[in-house]
């Protein structure tokens, strides 16, 4: 999917900002793929350039196929949850479901069709006539998620979905997450602050490093889905996952550090 992808940004007067240093990433069909990184290590970057909105420097991306450019991205189908719901507040659930089906141009019959799935796939087809402010903010995110799914994507963004909810609905809705990829079949590429949060959904994780990026850990999380959070094994390997991460930021540090002696 990710072939020695690089992005840099030209700086008048000085060197270009490398942010991608070349990722190589095979994503299965159907895999859960979280991503980890520190803090403005280029997720958003990196999620931009596979959705089309951006353009690697240099390296390709391939999806179903078909090299995914900004030139291209008409021709796959991406879906994105975001952080925030990002829904519109003066149109109903089933209308914000709809809206991408309609920029597809699918038949009337289609879309409805597709709407009453995918809200009912998320819990949701009572709530079609309310509006988002009608809503709490788990409930949004589920309609967003809806959203996402229903242009039945070759691939499903998740851009940190739950990191705005309590605890309490974070972790409600992970399982329903779960639930629904299992369902559904999905290819889903997850980018996450959280390690337990990662082991806990994912049949894979890639731990990548500060800037320029690259791959330091990938991780194939063996533990049978359905999971449950008191697991021991995900414990375990939470705890290994965490040990690896803050080595990674130590050397990043010391690297620094050096550099900064010459």
């Amino acid at each position: 999917m990710l072939d020695n992808v690089k992005k840099s940004y030209p700086r008048p007067g000085l060197t270009p900002l490398n942010v991608l240093g070349g990722l190589d990433v095979e994503v299965e069909e159907g895999a859960l793929l979280s991503i980890l990184g520190p803090s403005g290590c280029g997720k958003s970057t990196l999620l931009n350039i596979i959705n089309g909105l951006d353009d690697a420097t240099s390296g390709t991306v391939t999806l179903a196929g078909k090299t995914v450019t900004t030139k291209t991205r008409s021709d796959v189908k991406i879906g994105v949850v975001f952080q925030q719901p990002r829904l519109l507040n003066w149109r109903s659930v089933a209308d914000n479901v709809a809206l991408p089906l309609r920029e597809l141009g699918l038949p009337h019959d289609e879309i409805q069709f597709r709407v009453h799935k995918y809200l009912d796939l998320v819990g949701l087809s009572e709530f079609a006539a309310y509006y988002p402010l009608q809503l709490s903010g788990g409930m949004q995110q589920r309609v967003s998620l809806a959203r996402g799914l229903a242009i039945e994507p070759n691939l499903l963004l998740a851009d940190e979905p739950f990191s705005a909810l309590d605890e309490f609905s974070a972790r409600k809705l992970r399982q329903e997450f779960v639930r629904i990829w299992d369902q559904t079949g999905t290819t889903i590429l997850f980018v996450t602050h959280s390690i337990r949060e990662a082991v806990f959904l994912s049949t894979r994780m890639l731990v990548i490093t500060a800037r320029p990026t690259h791959t330091y850990l990938d991780l194939t999380v063996d533990v049978p889905h359905p999971r449950k959070p008191e697991d021991d094994r995900l414990f375990e390997l939470e705890k290994s996952v965490t040990h690896d991460f803050m080595r990674m930021e130590e050397q990043a540090e010391q690297e620094k550090e050096r550099v900064g002696a010459l």
